[in-house]
């Protein structure tokens, strides 16, 4: 359970609908990959479906400046 609250705090909600602008709850359709999220979202207001990606940065480099 502590897991699934843990995974819940970083999915995005309430994004509003690219198209009515109105709030989506939560994704459709949330799919992981190498340092990146998709997110599917459906609005039930209008029916238009888009996606979002999220990008994370390498936990294991560092800025060029810092690297020794």
């Amino acid at each position: 359970m502590a897991e699934d609250l843990a995974f819940r705090e970083f999915v995005p909600h309430q994004n509003p609908c690219a198209q009515c602008g109105r709030p989506i709850m939560a994704p459709a359709w949330i799919e992981a990959g190498s340092r990146r999220m998709s997110y599917l979202w459906v609005c039930s207001a209008c029916n238009y479906r888009f996606a979002t990606v999220a990008f994370f940065e390498d936990a294991q480099s560092e800025p060029a400046e810092r690297a020794a």
